[in-house]
């Protein structure tokens, strides 16, 4: 009796401090605020749908005690890595966001008032010298021109529609328009901000500059805030720095997980926790394991958090998906070696997509999906 309450107290630390440490990382981005918490949810069910397979290359699928344990701590754990992951580039919802100086908008907003000057001088100063109504119509096109090419940079921005080679031409030309500078940039940096500067006396002075820039000052710790650099990210928000960042978590969690040491009933935690980015194609990460290599917890696993993902309402880079939208998607996942197509099947012939989406998917989300379009 002794043994059994040791061990039944050993159990509930055990998951208490597992659940602790989710809910932190859920609670470190407030975008991602349920994910860790949802994942476990849709693995259960799915997995149970699969281990009530009858036919097919299922049907001789089951879960011991131990392995839904095992799962459970799994999909609970399987993002604690991300506690490594700076909250900027988890919730980047623009290519140009990030934790930055903001003594560099108060230089702009004086920028602004020294040129507005200097041009209520230069009227006074120019006056008569055309007929009002060609300065007008000059200055009228050149406003058209600016408020045309900062339309653009704000719709290359958010990162929603996939720049072409076109659009890179287009940034590379507006980039190269030029202005003056007149306040001091290096005045209120910090010693490390400075530090990343080779010549002061550059950024001391006045100067004529690019309109988009590309500075020395812009790479900084690993990672690359250049406003070109970030502008002509081809898909999405995130540049290859930041998407290594976040790839890297997975390494993290496995790190994390082997440190831990699980009793023997629970050893097949990290496999499962540590696979949820694999491909079935081998083209995944961190591993770049097969399909065959992968056992069937950890391909649950990868649906799950896709479609958590997918699901979710609070993500600042997207616009929540319809249900239509997502099962789409994961289809097209299906149909190229991403996730399983025989757990896929699973998932939308048992419509675990529908109990799921019932209690924890936004009402708006949900739309009418006939579950044989997404076989």
């Amino acid at each position: 009796m002794e043994n059994r309450k040791y061990s039944a107290a050993y159990n509930q630390l055990l998951e208490s401090f597992i659940e602790v440490l989710a809910r932190a990382i859920d609670a470190k981005s407030p975008y991602t605020g349920a994910h860790c918490q949802r994942v476990p949810v849709i693995a259960r069910m799915l997995t149970t749908a699969a281990v009530q397979e009858e036919t097919g290359p299922l049907k001789d699928f089951e879960m011991s005690r131990d392995d839904w344990y095992s799962l459970n701590i799994a999909s609970w754990l399987h993002d604690c890595g991300k506690v490594t992951t700076p909250e900027y580039i988890v919730d980047k919802a623009t290519k140009l966001e990030t934790i930055y100086n903001r003594i560099h908008e108060i230089r702009d907003r004086f920028e602004i008032l020294r040129r507005d000057a200097h041009i209520e001088y230069l009227k006074k100063r120019l006056a008569n010298v055309d007929t009002q109504q060609n300065l007008q119509s000059e200055f009228v096109n050149k406003v058209k021109d600016l408020e045309s090419d900062f339309d653009f940079i704000a719709r290359c921005n958010t990162g929603d529609i996939p720049i072409t080679d076109a659009d890179i031409i287009r940034l590379e030309k507006i980039a190269k328009i030029k202005f003056t500078r007149y306040f001091d940039r290096t005045k209120g940096l910090s010693w490390a901000e400075r530090d990343n500067i080779t010549n002061l006396d550059l950024y001391q002075k006045p100067g004529v500059e690019n309109l988009l820039q590309d500075r020395e000052d812009h790479i900084f710790k690993g990672y690359n805030h250049g406003e070109l650099y970030n502008l002509e990210i081809r898909s999405g928000t995130i540049n290859k720095e930041e998407r290594a960042k976040i790839n890297e978590h997975i390494v993290v969690t496995i790190d994390m997980l082997k440190a831990i040491h699980f009793p023997k009933e629970l050893a097949n935690v990290v496999e499962y926790a540590g696979a949820h980015h694999e491909r079935i194609d081998g083209k995944g990460y961190p591993y770049g394991l097969t399909g065959d290599q992968m056992s069937i917890p950890a391909k649950i696993m990868a649906i799950a958090d896709i479609f958590e993902a997918l699901t979710s309402n609070d993500r600042p880079y997207k616009e929540p998906k319809k249900l239509s939208e997502v099962l789409t998607i994961m289809k097209n996942m299906k149909d190229t070696g991403h996730i399983d197509p025989d757990l896929y099947r699973v998932f939308i012939s048992n419509e675990v997509y529908k109990e799921y989406a019932e209690q924890y998917v936004s009402p708006e989300q949900i739309d009418e999906v006939h579950p044989e379009d997404y076989l």
